[in-house]
């Protein structure tokens, strides 16, 4: 064997022991685990509605498609207040809620402000349908009531009451969002927000925090047509964004 077929063979050989060693070693390597994330919503994402106390023990219902694509990046950590958000939480999907209380604006707001990533959901005219009449409490939320927290943040939800209702797709930067009634962002002056898709996403630097906020809900709809899943995992992805 002549001493460049050799070298060439030695060449090779140490590539692949080097090569090997590297994956032994990223094998030895601990993963990092995947960052909780906080869901707080009036939707039956966690829950599907029931009537029936005994459906919701049996668990005979179908897993929502957004909890299963929320779970795809980390454990979901249901939250029924806001009071005392975790500091160890920094990451957070709040859904059509319920009216928050002075206490949880104040948390929410010092959470966002202390670094927290918020991807935000509300709808002025939810249409998605419910199994509960209007004024049962576990009804979905039907109108986002949040002008204090959204105030504070440089925005203002609107409503055009004269749209058609039905849902259409929405193209903001790479994806195309499904809206029914949809809402829209007006920022004041000097707010630290900036719009897209004529005002139907907002993307706001609070402190050291992040909210992403989308004036419409029907990206949550219970029956996903695929339009919605890839929506959805844009909006988290770019809410929840390593900087």
């Amino acid at each position: 064997m002549t001493r460049r077929k050799t070298n060439a063979l030695f060449v090779l050989l140490l590539a692949l022991l080097l090569g090997g060693l590297g994956w032994w070693a990223s094998q030895q390597r601990p993963a990092i685990p995947l960052r909780p994330i906080g869901l707080f919503t009036s939707l039956p994402i966690i829950w599907a509605e029931s009537e029936q106390l005994g459906d919701l023990l049996q668990g005979d219902a179908p897993t929502h498609w957004a909890k299963v694509e929320i779970e795809r990046r980390g454990r979901i950590v249901p939250l029924d207040t806001l009071d005392q958000l975790d500091r160890g939480l920094t990451r957070l999907v709040i859904a059509q809620p319920r009216p928050l209380s002075p206490s949880e604006n104040v948390a929410l707001d010092a959470w966002v402000r202390a670094g927290g990533q918020l991807l935000l959901i509300v709808d002025p005219a939810l249409t998605a349908h419910s199994a509960f009449p209007v004024g049962d409490p576990r009804r979905p939320q039907d109108i986002a009531l949040l002008s204090p927290i959204l105030s504070r943040w440089g925005l203002e939800l609107t409503f055009d009451d004269g749209q058609a209702e039905g849902e259409v797709l929405v193209q903001a930067g790479a994806v195309a969002i499904p809206v029914n009634l949809p809402g829209r962002w007006r920022l004041p002056h000097g707010s630290p927000c900036r719009s897209e898709a004529t005002g139907l996403l907002a993307d706001c630097r609070i402190g050291r925090g992040k909210v992403l906020a989308l004036a419409d809900a029907e990206v949550l709809s219970a029956s996903d047509e695929g339009s919605h899943q890839r929506a959805l995992a844009e909006l988290l992805d770019r809410a929840f964004a390593r900087r």
